[in-house]
């Protein structure tokens, strides 16, 4: 059962039909209870981080989520998706917001310079392999809307972007992916992603 969270994120719905329309069948729910059965996890998400984490406290999905990361079950993070799986946002307040913890590492707002947020196409770097990023070639475009990067370990990191610094863009670990960017709104490119993740999962229609 592929599962995408509800946690009233406003990307939900383009996700959802860009699952759809690479042939998936997802069970879209805001139960942890339904969440604990899933064989696959999508967390898709915009907006803050101290919004989105409430809202998941709230749902009782924090726990939730962890638990079937901690089994190896396959999850991919969007955007707000990725940010939160980290251990801290420096977005919320003068103390920024506490994340879910999941992988290490804290989630900075882009540096004075450039506009922000960083808003529209821009290339990612592949560092190394992932079979969720399969078949799709190097420096291709991909949709960024965000404010702040995610900073995690370089041992995580699968592509890079440039905007004002260069950052994290994707992050491969174990049975965890996650893209800052929005596969959904990213072409035929984005497609492949969520297809790719679909049949690494097994969960394919």
């Amino acid at each position: 059962m592929l599962v995408v969270i509800d946690y009233d994120a406003g990307n939900l719905r383009s996700v959802v039909r860009a699952i759809e329309h690479v042939g998936g069948t997802p069970v879209v729910t805001a139960d942890p209870r339904v969440l604990a059965r899933a064989t696959a996890v999508v967390l898709p998400g915009v907006g803050s981080a101290q919004q989105s984490m409430g809202k998941l406290i709230e749902l009782g999905m924090d726990d939730a989520i962890r638990s079937v990361t901690e089994r190896g079950v396959p999850f991919l993070g969007v955007c707000m998706g990725l940010q939160l799986l980290l251990e801290h946002s420096e977005e919320g307040g003068p103390d920024g917001t506490k994340c879910l913890g999941i992988l290490p590492g804290t989630v900075r707002r882009f540096p004075d310079g450039p506009k922000v947020p960083h808003m529209g196409w821009n290339t990612v770097e592949w560092r190394r392999p992932s079979k969720v990023f399969e078949g799709i070639g190097n420096c291709r475009h991909f949709y960024f809307v965000h404010s702040y990067y995610a900073a995690p370990p370089d041992d995580v990191v699968c592509g890079i972007t440039d905007y004002a610094v260069p950052f994290c863009a994707a992050v491969a670990h174990r049975n965890i992916v996650a893209t800052q960017f929005h596969p959904e709104k990213s072409a035929e490119d984005g497609l492949r992603i969520y297809a790719n993740f679909l049949k690494v999962a097994g969960v394919c229609s």
